[in-house]
């Protein structure tokens, strides 16, 4: 059986921990794909004709549930977290699509809210649960 653990960071001569390239572009690259989501959601909203509507929804469509399900898949390996994200994503959105096309009502702005909401409630669900683990654990 194998135990799945985090590595310590290495360090460099000095001691301190070694900083690539892409460390430092992480934070503004998930604040750019926020602010690019958010706009998507913004635009398809509002109803609002912009050139932009159309790809900026569609990240906020992807990007949403995948950053949802991506929290919830913690301990898997980057690539496979990042696979089963965009392939979770894709399917809720096709559920959420569906749904609203089986009981007529169906829209744009509903399938926004719908998708906000799921993503959100399991985003909910999965910070709820790790509290409690941490407060089962402090207790014990």
């Amino acid at each position: 059986m194998q135990t799945l653990g985090i590595k310590p960071p290495s360090s460099g001569e000095d001691g301190q921990p070694e900083q690539g390239p892409g460390k430092d572009l992480l934070p503004l690259l998930t604040g750019a794909a926020v602010a690019v989501a958010g706009v998507g959601a913004i635009l398809a909203l509002s109803g609002t004709d912009s050139p932009l509507r159309g790809p900026f929804t569609l990240f906020f469509l992807l990007a949403a549930p995948a950053m949802a399900i991506g929290v919830a898949l913690r301990g898997l390996e980057p690539f496979a977290r990042a696979v089963v994200s965009v392939a979770g994503a894709i399917a809720l959105d096709l559920l959420v699509a569906q749904g609203m096309l089986a009981v007529h009502r169906w829209s744009v702005g509903g399938g926004i809210v719908a998708v906000t909401a799921i993503s959100s409630l399991v985003l909910l669900l999965v910070l709820v649960r790790r509290h409690h683990g941490r407060t089962a654990r402090r207790r014990a």
